[in-house]
């Protein structure tokens, strides 16, 4: 099994399988626009434009569960990720990604790669996946975690 068996909603509302980035090396991100932790977007557009052309993809997942801090439509985080921090790498409709409801990506993402302690939960928003190109999760990094510490893990899997 790897990511690419998952597929879900752009944040236009399209269908997107995940197999559509086989071969790239991947940084999937839960995300939140009203969070401390929310200009992280500019070290994640940053990475994007400096490894992309090396086959390299950040896939945003917007998600509202923790403090009720991405409250807004699809429309509205667009909006605002393009005019705050310039994000032009793929978003993605709201997800859960803890509970009963949690999308299927995130389940098998939590599985595969579990946090501190064995913890499968995630904790707060912009906890990072790490996947090769075979589509298969190499590492989890909290949301502390600055994307632009994750240069040497990116660059040994490009």
């Amino acid at each position: 099994m790897s990511v690419y068996e998952f597929s879900a909603k752009t944040i236009r509302g399209e269908e997107q399988s995940l197999s559509s980035y086989r071969g790239d090396v991947l940084l999937i991100v839960n995300t939140a626009s009203r969070c401390g932790l929310t200009p992280q977007y500019q070290e994640l557009q940053e990475l994007y434009d400096e490894y992309r052309d090396r086959g390299f993809v950040v896939l945003g997942f917007p998600c509202n569960q923790f403090g009720g801090q991405e409250p807004g439509t699809e429309e509205e985080i667009e909006q605002f990720c393009q005019l705050n921090y310039g994000v032009t790498f793929p978003m993605f409709a709201k997800v859960d990604v803890n509970g009963d409801n949690a999308h299927p990506l995130f389940q098998y993402l939590k599985e595969q790669a579990p946090g501190a302690l064995g913890t499968k939960a995630i904790k707060w928003n912009f906890t990072k996946f790490l996947v090769d190109r075979d589509g298969r999760v190499v590492a989890r990094f909290a949301p502390q975690t600055k994307p632009s510490e994750l240069k040497k893990e990116i660059e040994k899997l490009l």
